[in-house]
């Protein structure tokens, strides 16, 4: 099963879902799979594209539908499939009968030698109205198992990863049944950068600090900068004009009421911006928020099984743990959007950009420097720099100077139990970085050796938007320990 061209990435993804689909006997009994992921993350281009090339029968569920009107739906992409047209007339038929015709039609339909294939895109939508679902289909997967029921494959594929990650859990009916549970995440920095077809890394850097690696978002702009020159105006006519799909305010709306669990939106928004403006821990969540912390703790769990809430923590003083916005657009909206609404209303976005500038490069573009030097370590740097089962736990840290009574912050940390591999420093000011940046991290590998750690094969890794001095281009010729990544090194290029 070849992957297409058109979708980037997903290599492994791809791989899995070959060999769930393709794998064992094709009439074997039914074989259970889910698929989730946030909005826009290509979860339809995937199985579309595999229903493409397997003739298998996707049906597209719609929210906010009643429960007549998804069975009719769901009976309609039925007749469909089979060539009989769309028109269904009179009652549709129980879900039961619905679960156990698709099916049957997918195994009628697919082509010689593949497996019947049924895609139910956006399932949590049609559970809402018919939460007997999963019980359904728990039926349906044990009669099958006895020969009592239909083979094939079935996917339930959704954005709400907390419905979708619940199907599993516990008691649920579904639990111990599913044979696939792919979470498809974002593409990773360098994807992204094919993804737009920009080859120059600083802009890559700038777009991917706005919009991340979400694939759903490039067909949706307006236009794509091709140069750094480009990339005030692109700002300006998509994320930040109201009368656009991806203005951020709008698409983070649509974001937060994919979780059934997000009614009070403007308590989410209140944390997402507390955390987005530096408040990184429970009790100064709580308040910049005006609430205690104990309040916040549901909604933060929210929102970080969400996915737009990242857990983290110091790997070296292993501290309570901090928590920091990982989706980028939301991030862009809590700082920039939010804050300018009214002006942007009014059609002032490229007043408002401008404004904006010294917010953009230091509290997004510098923090999303050291999240993709963090990413380069865990992903790439294995296979770069010759060391194939990697670095460690890969984050950040900080080491205490009691005798100069400071405490130095590492942006970079690779460390295995008390051995610690990588310590690097990612900036993205416009000065160079030089010999006194080198000097520090020297100076906090010895104070990591003093507090009882094996810095015996450290490499000290220094990452720059606008490159060296040449004195410390020098210095790192000369030290096997010593790693320069520029922009063209942290994509590759």
């Amino acid at each position: 099963m070849e992957k297409p061209p058109h979708i980037i990435g997903r290599e492994r993804q791809w791989r899995a879902m070959e060999h769930f689909l393709l794998g064992g006997d094709r009439d074997a009994p039914l074989r259970l799979g889910l698929v989730s992921g946030r909005r826009r993350t290509g979860k339809t281009q995937l199985l579309t594209a595999v229903c493409e090339a397997l003739g298998g029968l996707y049906i597209a569920c719609v929210q906010d539908e009643g429960d007549r009107a998804a069975r009719r739906r769901f009976a309609s992409a039925l007749a469909h499939h089979a060539g009989l047209g769309e028109t269904v007339r009179g009652e549709p038929e129980s879900w039961e009968r619905l679960l156990r015709a698709a099916l049957d039609t997918a195994a009628r339909v697919a082509p010689p030698g593949r497996p019947a294939l049924v895609v139910i895109d956006e399932f949590p939508y049609v559970m809402s109205n018919a939460p007997q679902l999963p019980s359904l289909i728990q039926h349906l997967y044990d009669d099958s198992q006895r020969g009592q029921a239909p083979g094939g494959r079935l996917i339930l594929c959704g954005s709400a990863l907390s419905v979708m990650h619940t199907l599993l859990s516990g008691t649920k009916p579904l639990r111990g049944r599913a044979m696939m549970d792919m979470r498809l995440n974002e593409l990773d920095y360098r994807e992204a950068a094919e993804l737009w077809r920009i080859p120059d890394p600083e802009l890559a850097l700038r777009v991917h600090a706005c919009v991340g690696g979400i694939p759903g978002y490039r067909p949706l702009m307006t236009s794509t900068p091709t140069s750094a020159d480009d990339f005030d105006g692109w700002v300006a006519g998509n994320l930040l004009a109201v009368d656009v799909s991806v203005f951020t305010r709008t698409e983070v709306d649509y974001l937060l009421r994919e979780d059934p669990r997000i009614t009070a939106r403007s308590l989410y928004y209140d944390i997402l911006s507390a955390v987005a403006q530096g408040a990184h821990t429970p009790s100064k969540i709580g308040a910049a928020t005006g609430r205690d912390s104990n309040a916040i703790r549901y909604p933060i769990s929210v929102l970080e099984s969400a996915g737009y809430l990242a857990r983290t923590q110091d790997l070296i003083r292993s501290r309570k743990p901090t928590f920091r916005v990982c989706d980028p657009i939301i991030r862009f909206d809590r700082l920039i959007t939010a804050p300018h609404l009214g002006q942007l209303e009014l059609g002032r976005a490229e007043q408002v950009w401008r404004a904006a500038a010294p917010t953009f490069r230091s509290d997004i573009l510098g923090p999303h420097l050291e999240e993709l030097a963090r990413e380069w370590v865990h992903r790439f740097a294995p296979d770069e720099l010759g060391r194939p089962i990697g670095f460690g736990a890969v984050g950040f840290g900080s080491v205490q100077d009691n005798a100069g009574r400071a405490k130095h912050d590492i942006d970079v940390i690779a460390i295995e139990n008390s051995r610690v591999h990588l310590i690097g420093e990612a900036k993205a000011t416009l000065a160079r970085r030089g010999l006194p940046d080198l000097e520090r991290l020297d100076g906090i590998r010895v104070l990591l050796a003093r507090e009882g750690h094996d810095t015996t094969d450290l490499i000290t890794v220094l990452f720059s938007v606008t490159g060296f001095t040449p004195d410390l281009a020098r210095t790192a010729a000369s030290r096997a320990d010593v790693v320069l990544v520029d922009l063209k090194r942290l994509y590759g290029l």
